[in-house]
């Protein structure tokens, strides 16, 4: 049995072109040097392959919070790793990979709001999955949304941290699920 495909490689590059189109066109008379900021880990290639085709000038950073295990949401929020950029009175644009409680990006622009007093915040995301929504929470710019709520794998999105590299993203089979476990259980 072979995994379910969402996103090709391919789809994926015309969805970030499509993101990056509209930040060029935000960005056409640029008067102020936005900071565009990655939430690690999953947002790593989105963000990456976003910025190769963002062409305006921009400083970045990195913030790192989780609140995933296996396959849900815990609900509870760790900041792993604080942005290290001065962002106070500027634009700055959270690029994610998914939204889907909304609770891991709605505690981060409370966080950066609170502690930073940027200009403003603009949430941009690859996927958005509306279906699990749990806060009021909408992004700016969004690559594609889902309807259905299926668990995603690939190009930054995990399974306890595996399978972020694959190029393209896909729903894993179960037999995937439990050969990744009895990995992840040989390294206890």
């Amino acid at each position: 049995m072979t995994n379910e495909v969402i996103f090709s490689k391919e789809q994926l590059d015309e969805i970030i072109s499509d993101v990056a189109d509209k930040l060029n066109a935000r960005f056409e008379n640029q008067t102020s040097i936005p900071v565009f900021i990655s939430v690690l880990k999953g947002a790593e290639p989105f963000f990456n392959d976003l910025i190769k085709k963002c062409h305006f000038e921009m400083k970045i950073d990195f913030i790192q919070v989780s609140s995933y295990s296996g396959t849900s949401s815990t609900g509870v929020i760790h900041l792993k790793k604080d942005i290290t950029e001065d962002i106070k009175g500027k634009d700055i644009y959270i690029v994610e990979d998914i939204i889907d409680t909304g609770l891991t990006l709605n505690y981060l622009k409370q966080y950066i709001q609170l502690h930073y007093q940027p200009r403003s915040i603009t949430i941009v995301c690859l996927v958005d999955k509306k279906p699990l929504r749990k806060v009021d929470l909408t992004a700016d710019i969004v690559g594609v949304t889902l309807a259905q709520n299926k668990f995603l794998v690939g190009y930054g999105f995990d399974y306890n941290e595996i399978g972020r590299n694959y190029d393209y993203i896909f729903v894993p089979t179960k037999k995937q699920l439990e050969t990744w476990d009895k990995l992840l259980n040989s390294d206890k």
